[in-house]
């Protein structure tokens, strides 16, 4: 499953996040449909916050400069302050959909709308 994911978020660069989280939700329908009465929930809970850090990763790299970063990291809701010390942060993409400044830009709520 998580080889399927990956090959849809490869073409993510350059797309809306509400077409890429659609052609996501047809992979996840189909994937939860098979294992719906499954007793671990761990597992599908794991898959979900992996999915949600792909999709932040995705949108950090989306924002190629670090003034564009800081810009959405404000209008997202987070301080001048704290948005420009993110997006100048000098570390990789995986690292920051990690972070706290992802986290609370974009947290569970924002996915789950």
């Amino acid at each position: 499953m998580e080889d399927k994911i990956r090959e849809a978020l490869k073409g993510a660069r350059g797309r809306r996040l509400t077409t890429v989280i659609a052609e996501l939700n047809l992979l996840l329908r189909g994937w939860m449909a098979y294992f719906k009465l499954t007793e671990t929930k761990k597992a599908v809970e794991e898959l979900d916050g992996w999915i949600r850090h792909k999709l932040r990763c995705s949108l950090w790299r989306q924002w190629k400069r670090p003034y564009t970063r800081a810009k959405n990291l404000m209008k997202a809701g987070l301080m001048e302050e704290r948005a420009f010390r993110s997006a100048f942060n000098q570390r990789g993409p995986w690292w920051n959909s990690g972070a706290s400044h992802m986290n609370q830009a974009f947290p569970k709520s924002f996915f789950d709308r």
